[in-house]
C-alpha cells in the first residue's frame, strides 16, 4: 500500500507518539512507499514560524532518514484541488486530497472531513 501522511500523522510518527494508532504506525512502517507532501512541510514550517507548533528544524531531513518520500506539488494536483467540493476549507488538506486522488494514495489521517472525498483513508 502507498500512503500519504496528513500533518498530524507525520508529527505523531516523528515523535513516536501514542496518539498514532498502532495499526496506522504498522501500516506506515510496512508501506511500499510512505509519502509526505510538500504542502505538509509548508504547513508545518508555517505553524512553527507562528509559534503554533514545536518541531525540530531538521524535520524534513528526519523524514527522509525514516524512509519517507517527498511528494512535490504538481500542476495536476493544483488543478484537481481547485475543483474539489468545499467539504474541507483547509487548503493544505484539500491539496493532500487532490494528491491522493491523482497519485492513487491512501491518506493517513484522523480528519473526518477528508473522508467525505472519494479517496481511501487509513485512520491515524
Amino acid at each position: 500500500m502507498n500512503l500519504l501522511l496528513d500533518t498530524h500523522a507525520v508529527i505523531w510518527f516523528l515523535e513516536g507518539s501514542d496518539d498514532l494508532r498502532p495499526a496506522a504506525r504498522a501500516a506506515i512502517e510496512a508501506a511500499e512507499t510512505a509519502y509526505v507532501s510538500s504542502a505538509t512541510i509548508w504547513e508545518m514550517a508555517t505553524k512553527v514560524a507562528r509559534g503554533r507548533l514545536e518541531a525540530p528544524l531538521d524535520f524534513p531531513e528526519r523524514l527522509l532518514d525514516l524512509g519517507m518520500m517527498q511528494l512535490a506539488l504538481e500542476w495536476e494536483h493544483a488543478r484537481v484541488a481547485g475543483g474539489l467540493p468545499l467539504h474541507h476549507r483547509d487548503p493544505f488538506d484539500r491539496m493532500l486530497v487532490a494528491q491522493a486522488m491523482v497519485e492513487r494514495l491512501t491518506i493517513v489521517t484522523r480528519d473526518e472531513a477528508i473522508g467525505r472525498y472519494p479517496v481511501p483513508v487509513l485512520a491515524a
